[in-house]
């Protein structure tokens, strides 16, 4: 007797399927993945450099602490971060504890966050969310307006 031999026509098409099924929705995750933290890389980094102008322009270091926040969160909301959350830290080269003498540096540290995105539920016990931070340094000019 002679063995049968298997009908295999068709066995190719069903390998490639599931083998592009089971590689192409990582790699696809991972590219959604990285663009989303650029895109968050990008919003801290104007956030930062925004924030540095606002509280320079300042007359003040409350009313720049203020300011710094405020155009900080709308940078962020402008540029579709929304969700982010946002910490601002703001330091100067002064010892007197005034920012806004005549060439003082004032340097703006911005510290937000941004969740991974389509991650399973099953697996959000671990981190999920890549931390972002962005620097901006600003000299406030030798000649100042004194007083009011």
């Amino acid at each position: 007797m002679t063995p049968r031999r298997r009908d295999e026509s068709g066995s190719a098409l069903v390998e490639f399927v599931w083998l592009g099924i089971l590689l192409l929705v990582p790699l696809v995750w991972i590219i959604v993945s990285v663009f989303e933290v650029q895109r968050g890389a990008f919003a801290v980094s104007a956030a930062a450099r925004a924030a540095g102008r606002a509280y320079a322009l300042a007359p003040d270091d409350e009313a720049g602490m203020a300011r710094a926040r405020t155009v900080a969160r709308q940078t962020l909301d402008d540029q579709g971060a929304d969700d982010m959350p946002l910490r601002v830290r703001v330091t100067c080269t002064t010892g007197r504890g005034h920012c806004h003498d005549g060439t003082s540096l004032i340097t703006v540290e911005i510290s937000s966050g941004i969740d991974l995105p389509l991650f399973p539920e099953a697996l959000k016990d671990g981190q999920t969310s890549f931390a972002l931070d962005a620097r901006h340094t600003v000299p406030v000019g030798q000649y100042i307006q004194a007083g009011p």
